[in-house]
């Protein structure tokens, strides 16, 4: 990573104005050149803007052109991306991931890297036996090219492309796209020893209990709306964010007069350098919203299931699904395929083509889907959706042998009710005032609600009698670091909600979300980092007070 220590010294301060550039391709000779500007001969074209300093965002766009073999799009998209958001991506590799694993690589990282090498050498093999009439193993190949253009491009390797062998480098910037199976990976592979041994990738010690996100589907009353919203819960050193546009010529099979992938254009909130979301939020072409929460696994037992063959990692099988399926059983079905065991979540798909404003709702408008090692269930759940007005997602499975099976019940027994599906704290802080939602304003106002000292379902065994990661955002930044707290989740903490993404059915159609970036602070104070005992925790380009209003980041038609 020689090239970050230059990359770094350039960035500490922001990078301003919209950058344009190009890749072209010589078929002849094989070779990519990168040019400032739009080219009119351009296999990709990118765009990219740091605002974090103004909105607490940077903005990304990525389009190819379906005229030329999708493998050359795929790898020119990555390096497009690589070059122009290069030194971005070297100041959230320093902050969140740059002294995980070493060389020489030793102990957890020593198995970490020999999994990646064994997975990816089974699915190269799938991909070479298989890619030019499954267009499951097409659409993994493309990723795989891309993140391969991404590294080069971070790299400044520009030229000829070297796809003989795809590889994931667990000291280098390809390791960003499997950040959330690490998690899951650290106890399938090093079990109590990584707790005792090892930082997490935000360099927070893995804690009972942690949250990842918030989410809530509402639907209004008359069925005049349906709202789609999403919180990130991470550390607080993973602020630096980008919200993405991706529009991809790809074809569903790589022989000529094969069909464009039904979800070509997707929009997501992402990190820098990460070729999937990650929190998960996605609108896509296709009139579906796909959303994540974290459900993990305590249940050692089912670390059997994860195995390097037969096995695709997450964010590969989630962007998969994003691109292929034209319906939400589609999405799950896709998404099923090959289940790695990692980075396990409960996944809503929504499909906007079902819901017409003031309609009674059809089957297919709600889709939700549980993963766990060895176990997917997935079930249409619009007459939930219906029958409740809302459907919540706070890091419990949802289905009951999901819950059961992945150890949410041997926690219940041990620690109470805030492992319980129903009455853990952001199960009925939703249940409560979700009935409050009538517009955007209050359905935003929730998403970021906190008022743990108030409120008393933000309660808890606690001295003080009360924990901020007890809300809809969390901010276990504000809990005394003095305080005694029952399991870890409830402590004083680099950890919170740290953004808000929201979308309606108007929205949707232009692939538009609204957007606030960095911890709440509607009752709260602000989040500092000159305020807070968190300073020498690393954030190289954020800005120190994070304090921005909603945005919607008007897209692109073509750059």
């Amino acid at each position: 990573m020689a090239l970050l220590w230059v990359v770094l010294c350039c960035t500490f301060c922001s990078v301003l104005g919209r950058r344009i550039i190009s890749v072209t391709y010589d078929d002849s000779n094989k070779a990519f050149s990168v040019h400032e500007g739009s080219a009119d001969n351009a296999v990709a074209v990118a765009s990219f803007e740091n605002a974090v300093n103004k909105t607490g965002w940077s903005y990304l766009e990525v389009h190819t052109s379906d005229k030329i073999s999708d493998e050359a799009q795929a790898y020119a998209a990555g390096l497009a991306e690589g070059v122009i958001s290069r030194e971005m991506i070297a100041m959230h590799w320093h902050n969140t991931y740059l002294g995980y694993c070493k060389k020489p690589l030793t102990g957890f990282c020593k198995k970490l890297q020999r999994y990646f090498d064994d997975n990816l050498q089974w699915v190269s093999e799938q991909i070479r036996q298989h890619a030019d009439s499954d267009p499951y193993w097409h659409q993994i190949q493309l990723f795989l090219d891309q993140m391969s253009g991404l590294v080069d491009g971070f790299h400044n390797k520009h030229g000829k492309r070297d796809l003989s062998k795809y590889q994931i480098d667990v000291t280098d910037i390809s390791f960003m796209q499997v950040g959330g199976d690490v998690e899951d990976l650290a106890q399938a592979l090093d079990g109590a020893d990584h707790h005792r041994n090892h930082q997490s990738i935000h360099g927070n010690k893995r804690v009972v209990g942690s949250g990842h996100c918030s989410s809530l589907i509402k639907l209004l009353a008359g069925n005049k709306d349906l709202y789609v919203a999403q919180d990130t819960w991470t550390g607080y050193n993973g602020m630096l964010r980008v919200l993405k546009k991706y529009d991809f010529g790809y074809h569903v099979l790589p022989a000529k007069g094969s069909s464009l992938i039904p979800g070509r254009v997707s929009t997501f909130s992402s990190f820098p350098g990460g070729l999937m979301s990650g929190d998960d939020f996605y609108t896509i072409s296709t009139g579906l919203v796909t959303i994540e929460t974290t459900i993990g696994n305590s249940n050692a037992t089912l670390w059997s299931h994860i195995k390097t063959h037969d096995s695709v990692l997450e964010g590969l099988r989630n962007m998969v699904a994003n691109r292929l399926a034209t319906s939400g059983k589609d999405w799950c079905d896709t998404f099923s395929k090959f289940n790695s065991g990692t980075y396990n979540n409960e996944w809503m798909v929504v499909d906007y083509t079902k819901f017409k404003a003031g309609k009674k709702l059809g089957s297919g408008v709600l889709w939700v889907l549980d993963q766990i090692p060895g176990m997917i269930v997935a079930r249409d759940l619009t007459s939930l959706l219906v029958k409740q007005g809302y459907f919540p997602s706070y890091n419990s499975p949802h289905f009951p042998e999901v819950y059961n099976a992945s150890g949410w019940r041997e926690s219940e027994k041990k620690f109470g009710d805030w492992f319980n599906y129903d009455l853990t704290p952001r199960a009925r802080i939703f249940r409560r005032d979700q009935v409050k939602v009538k517009d955007v304003d209050s359905m935003t106002r929730l998403m970021r609600y906190n008022d743990f000292t108030h409120d008393p379902l933000s309660r808890c065994n606690c001295t003080p009698p009360y924990s901020g990661e007890n809300a809809i955002s969390a901010r276990c930044d504000l809990n005394p670091a003095s305080g005694k707290y029952p399991f870890g989740a409830l402590g004083h903490r680099n950890h919170g909600g740290v953004d808000m993404k929201l979308t309606t059915s108007g929205l949707v159609t232009s692939l538009e979300f609204i957007a606030i970036g960095g911890p709440t602070y509607d009752n709260l104070p602000p989040f500092q980092w000159t305020k807070s005992d968190f300073k020498d925790v690393p954030h190289v380009g954020q800005p120190d007070l994070w304090k921005f209003s909603p945005i919607i980041h008007k897209w692109k038609r073509r750059i």
